[in-house]
Formats: structure tokens, sequence, C-alpha cells
């Protein structure tokens, strides 16, 4: 949890409580809607874990404190009228107390946005340099030559094993194309979501 601790305006609600709608921190897909009082907004904050006050209940509430399906915070965030509030999360297993990924039965495809966290990773890695220790700050130190190399040998070893009949390399030498594809967009500050802006547009046409 990275922002600043939050100061919303719990005496415009009647109530004294907060709409609060939580987001997965890694798909973008909203998850729930809850509510909070100044309390459990602080018990969120302090601890890291989303606490809400239940209005059938009338009493603060852990959300997976039964079903162990926590909601871990990433992000804190108020709206312009500072009385409502918007959770990034990474959850623990479904969110829904049906089971559903969401409340609002939709599937929640973490896989989806890995890329990007992927692409984060290596950019941490770069700017951390020989430090990191790690093979992408190596790779990355080599230069851009050894870099492009890796993503040509990458290249050619995903078109072998897609000429082939072995399922589980063509995945594996996929993901290794694609990891080494970010590495080289990193090495030449090129992000993926520029790249992802020229698919879009191509699309629209």
């Amino acid at each position: 949890m990275t922002n600043a601790i939050l100061q919303p305006d719990f005496d415009k609600m009647p109530d004294a409580l907060l709409p609060v709608v939580v987001q997965d921190a890694h798909t973008g897909v909203v998850l729930m809607l809850g509510y909070m009082n100044a309390e459990a907004l602080a018990i969120t904050q302090e601890s890291g874990y989303v606490t809400f006050f239940s209005r059938s209940k009338q009493r603060l509430w852990k959300k997976g404190e039964t079903s162990g399906h926590t909601l871990r915070v990433h992000e804190l965030r108020l709206d312009c009228d500072q009385d409502a509030i918007l959770i990034k999360a990474e959850p623990n297993g479904p969110v829904c107390h049906t089971g559903d990924d969401t409340c609002w039965g939709e599937r929640n495809h973490k896989s989806s946005r890995f890329l990007a966290q992927l692409e984060a990773i290596i950019h941490a890695r770069q700017a951390a340099g020989d430090a990191d220790g790690s093979y992408t700050a190596r790779l990355l130190a080599s230069g851009l030559n050894k870099v492009a190399q890796k993503v040509g040998e990458e290249a050619v070893e995903t078109v072998i094993e897609a000429l082939g009949n072995n399922r589980e390399r063509l995945l594996e030498e996929t993901a290794d194309l694609l990891y080494h594809l970010l590495v080289l967009l990193a090495a030449k500050n090129v992000r993926l979501e520029e790249v992802e802006a020229i698919l879009q547009a191509r699309h629209s046409k």
C-alpha cells in the first residue's frame, strides 16, 4: 500500500458510512461494493486488508474473516467529492459469498493483465541495474545487440515448436519469446501500452 492516509468527509453522509468500490489491482475488474465508517477505514489502512462496516449486522467485518477470501490493499483513492472510496486490492479467492469471482457474477481473469505486471517488474530491475543481480538486469546490461539476439533466438525456437506436436514446449517457448520481447521494448524505452494502442487503432478500422 503506497498511498497517503485518506481523510474523507464522513460527515457528509447521514449515517457516516461511505460507499467503497473494490477493484482488482491487477485485472481492473470491479469486484464488489461495500461500506466503511471511519473506524473501518482506519483499520483497513493500518492492517493492509479491507475491513468494512456491515449495515445488516451493524458491526465491523474484515472481508474473508470466515471464508479466508481476504482483500489485500494495493491502493486507496478518494473521489472528487471526498465521499466515496476506490480500493484496488488483490483478492485471495472468490469475492462473492456465492463463490463467484465478483458480486456481479463476472469472471476475474487474473492472467489478462500479467504482461503489464511483468513489464513493470522488468522496468524495476532495469532501474536497479547491476545491483539487482537478476537475469533481466544482466541481460539489459549486456547491451541492445544481445537483447535483440535473444528475441531472434526465441522467435526461431517458437516457430520450430509450432511446427511440431509438443504443446507444452510451444507454450514454454512462447512465454520465453514474450518475456524477451518485453525486455527488448524496455531497452528501447517503448511501453507495452504503445503497442496495444496501435493494435486497437488497427482493430477500430
